[in-house]
């Protein structure tokens, strides 16, 4: 029963919608899991270290903080990753997207080319990052990086919600992704902080970022309710969202008889 009903809700997708669930399916099987690990890791780390400075004989192994820090690694390429494939998508096919810009006639050649090579750029600078030890050369890549995204999610096509910012899945992550690229470029001056100040912010501000990550759950499920399938756009985008209702397209109907959503 459940094969039917996938495959009946399949015939409705173009190859542009099954684009649109690349990005949430990656969340879903991988950033999510991730963020699981990373974080009992963390409590791990946090506990032994507590217990060795009271004089006590932990029984939590000394590598779970090495691990806590392999996944983290993970854990900020995953994040940017998804990040990087949900601009490319909503910049391609996004509404004022480059698609939409080649039926209208005015796709701009130069932008698209521009476009390409600030996420070429962008994958660069963080691949960088990762090799980087020096403190000068991580701030550097770091800030390339994170200027990057900032400047890929500012293009047409992109769903910002920015009226209700404070409630957008891409502005969560956008910060949630330049806190994972903040965590991954202090790493080194972690170790080397021998008044823990780094760590201190290192815990501040991945505890802000668990709270975002639950708010991208929430609302990445609302968007894929709000955003509708390319086939549905040219009726769900003649609605009045002020007023809740829609045209109504029923040829039983009155012509201009308003319908609720």
């Amino acid at each position: 029963m459940i094969n039917l009903i996938s495959l009946f809700a399949f015939t409705y997708l173009k190859s542009e919608d099954l684009a649109a669930l690349i990005h949430p399916a990656i969340a879903v099987a991988f950033v999510f899991p991730l963020i699981g690990i990373v974080v009992n890791y963390a409590w791990q780390t946090r506990q032994r270290r507590l217990q060795i400075a009271a004089g006590d004989k932990s029984k939590i192994p000394p590598v779970v903080g090495r691990e806590h820090v392999q996944m983290g690694r993970w854990l900020t390429g995953a994040v940017v990753g998804v990040t990087l494939i949900a601009l490319a998508y909503s910049v391609v096919f996004g509404s004022g997207g480059f698609l939409e810009q080649q039926t209208k006639g005015n796709l701009n050649t130069t932008q698209l080319i521009l476009i390409i090579l600030m996420f070429i750029a962008t994958i660069a600078s963080l691949i960088l990052l990762y090799r980087a030890r020096q403190s000068l050369w991580r701030g550097i890549f770091a800030t390339l990086s994170g200027m990057g995204l900032i400047i890929l999610g500012s293009q047409d096509g992109v769903y910002r919600l920015g009226n209700e910012w404070y409630w957008s899945h891409y502005y969560y992550g956008i910060a949630v992704s330049l806190l994972m690229i903040f965590s991954l470029a202090i790493i080194e001056d972690i170790y080397k902080d021998r008044a823990n100040r780094w760590r201190y912010v290192h815990i501040i501000l991945n505890c802000l970022a668990l709270l975002l990550f639950l708010g991208q759950g929430i609302t990445g499920a609302r968007d894929l309710l709000e955003i509708p399938l390319s086939w549905q756009k040219p009726a769900v985008y003649k609605c009045n969202f002020n007023k809740r209702s829609c045209q109504a397209i029923n040829p039983l109907l009155p012509d201009n008889n308003q319908v609720d959503c």
